[in-house]
């Protein structure tokens, strides 16, 4: 009998966009996956049935503290906000790579993108800067689509948009936190809005807090299979750009925290920012919850 020796990888799970445990967006961080094929990283990211599974390799680049390779259940991707954020976590709490100027840089497909440390009252919060959309169109009469969605709400300050930055969104602000939070949403006629527009789906949104200067957010990306998401970097990200090209900050200003997932049992905390430059930044804390091995 053939015995095979399978070699023991680190692990680690962090639940991302998390003050403490449990509350935010989980993700699986897997290191020292050179001599894993792309057939076996996508094997192992749909067993781990997260959202997102990530890789983490020897980066290619010079100017790159790690390289990292992103699989949803389904197909690789080449960058998402909170596997992102989350694997920066686990780089730097692993030792695998040591900070430079309070930073990382991360190799992914979408290009070299750095992360920014913080850290305030004891506790660590890391920003990714996001690659950026832009607004593709408004919705006009002729989007019905959406039309239809949207028919029992009331619109915030701004129009439902399509927006795109390597993967397209619907976005939609309504008047008030409450209507965001008790909207219920029909899941086929967001999935069939995300199939006919080559989009992920709607992420809906309204000014929260006191004096308008937070959001709430909350994403339902059908057109890759999830109903609704705890916690996205890039569609928060998508939203801060997309505010930020329609001049339509406000109160905002150009840091803002986001609360998203109460809805489906979490309560994630997402820090936005839109520097001089009108790059997004995106971030949070995180919380690594399981650390061991994998063999595969």
């Amino acid at each position: 009998m053939v015995t095979t020796v399978r070699k023991p990888r680190p692990f680690i799970q962090v639940d991302v966009f998390a003050t403490r445990a449990g509350v935010g967006n989980p993700l699986a961080v897997v290191f020292d996956a050179e001599a894993l094929s792309t057939e076996q990283m996508q094997a192992i990211a749909t067993w781990t049935n997260l959202a997102e599974t990530t890789f983490v390799l020897a980066p290619t680049h010079a100017d790159a503290d790690y390289r990292v390779r992103i699989f949803t259940t389904q197909k690789e991707i080449a960058f998402a906000g909170h596997p992102s954020i989350g694997t920066a976590h686990a780089v730097l709490e692993s030792g695998w790579a040591t900070p430079r100027e309070g930073g990382l840089v991360q190799e992914c497909q979408a290009g070299l993108l750095p992360v920014r440390m913080a850290m305030a009252q004891g506790r660590q919060s890391l920003s990714v800067r996001v690659p950026r959309s832009r607004i593709v169109r408004y919705a006009g009469a002729d989007d019905v689509l959406i039309g239809n969605i949207l028919v029992t709400t009331t619109a915030g300050l701004t129009a439902p948009a399509l927006v795109e930055g390597g993967r397209r969104w619907w976005l939609a602000e309504l008047a008030t936190e409450a209507q965001v939070r008790q909207f219920r949403p029909d899941r086929d006629a967001i999935r069939e809005l995300a199939d006919a527009t080559q989009s992920l789906g709607l992420c809906l949104f309204a000014r929260s807090g006191q004096d308008g200067d937070t959001l709430t957010v909350r994403a339902f990306p059908l057109g890759v299979g999830i109903d609704e998401d705890p916690a996205s970097g890039a569609a928060n990200a998508a939203i801060a750009a997309f505010l930020d090209e329609a001049g339509a900050l406000a109160a905002l200003g150009n840091r803002y925290l986001v609360s998203q997932g109460r809805e489906i049992g979490r309560d994630a905390t997402l820090e936005l920012r839109v520097d001089e430059e009108h790059e997004v930044w995106v971030g949070g804390e995180s919380q690594t919850l399981i650390r061991g091995e994998m063999s595969w």
